[in-house]
């Protein structure tokens, strides 16, 4: 039986088994996915030690940059992007990174912003999904500011955010885990009473389907998506990888 998976911590809120599975059993594959909850990314060895099976895995926060030194070769595109969130394991026994996450975002842009054109975006977070986002705007000539919690990291704190910038900033992209399940009532930091029906927010996170963050932004008249798009997108991708 041939072996995917997923490594990442924690996993609770991830939907990635429960895709890859019932994708196996509707087209009838002699395929398993797993979840690998590791708790620190040197604890990836071990694993493709004693799971030799393994044929390639997703990864999720917070392991996207960090796997990049352990793996043999690197996409043009991920090694651009800065992350990794899928990696293909040869028959000789290499690991070959690649980022599906563009992949699914531009589908998400695609159907959030239609025809509306953004000058200027706000990214939250600068982790690994953040990189991807960052990569995905430059490619639409969208310019962006990064909020981060560290004021070395971003272009502004949630603490000194100006409202100005919230207001002229019509697209808003939540690339950080705030809001995912189980911790499904907190919210990224943001004046909220600076949205206007002319903003659009994307979430990344897809567990819950409407996270606070998207709710304040609904509330306010803005056009949301949360990030099953690019789950779905992501996946793909991914499974395209796998088997090329």
């Amino acid at each position: 039986m041939r072996r995917f998976g997923l490594i990442g911590y924690p996993l609770g809120h991830s939907i990635s088994a429960r895709h890859f599975t019932a994708k196996f059993e509707q087209e009838q594959l002699a395929c398993c996915y797993d979840q690998y909850a590791i708790p620190s990314i040197e604890a990836l060895p071990e694993l493709l030690e004693t799971t030799p099976e393994l044929e390639g895995f997703n990864v999720t926060i917070p392991y996207k940059q960090q796997v990049m030194r352990y793996l043999d070769g690197i996409s043009p595109e991920a090694e651009r992007i800065g992350a990794v969130n899928c990696v293909r394991r040869t028959k000789e026994g290499k690991l070959i990174g690649y980022n599906t996450d563009i992949v699914g975002l531009r589908t998400a842009l695609d159907e959030l912003l239609g025809a509306t054109e953004v000058e200027h975006a706000l990214v939250l977070g600068t982790g690994g999904a953040s990189q991807a986002v960052q990569y995905a705007l430059s490619e639409r000539g969208i310019a962006y500011d990064l909020i981060s919690r560290d004021e070395a990291k971003g272009n502004y704190t949630y603490d000194n955010l100006p409202t100005e910038v919230v207001e002229s900033s019509k697209l808003i992209i939540n690339a950080t885990p705030v809001g995912t399940w189980p911790n499904v009532e907190e919210a990224p930091r943001l004046p909220y009473a600076y949205i206007t029906p002319e903003h659009h927010l994307l979430d990344l996170v897809y567990n819950p389907p409407l996270t606070q963050f998207l709710a304040y932004g609904q509330q306010r008249g803005a056009k949301i998506m949360n990030g099953e798009r690019m789950f779905l997108g992501q996946a793909l991708a991914a499974w395209t990888i796998w088997n090329d």
